[in-house]
């Protein structure tokens, strides 16, 4: 089974994983924020997925 490595993609793949991985941030701080002031299990859900991906695009993994 081989590695994902992100250099390896085509430039246009590379360039809509860094423009997701600079959005990610500024779309978790507001679903935090909002999931404070109106908690819906929606909200709690998807700022945990959210997180997820903030993670894993630290770490890497994508």
């Amino acid at each position: 089974m081989s590695r994902y490595y992100r250099y390896r993609l085509p430039p246009w793949a590379r360039e809509w994983i860094l423009i997701c991985e600079r959005c990610t941030l500024p779309i978790v701080i507001f679903q935090g924020i909002r999931t404070i002031f109106i908690p819906t299990t929606f909200d709690v859900l998807l700022l945990g997925i959210l997180i997820g991906i903030l993670i894993a695009f630290q770490l890497e993994w994508i």
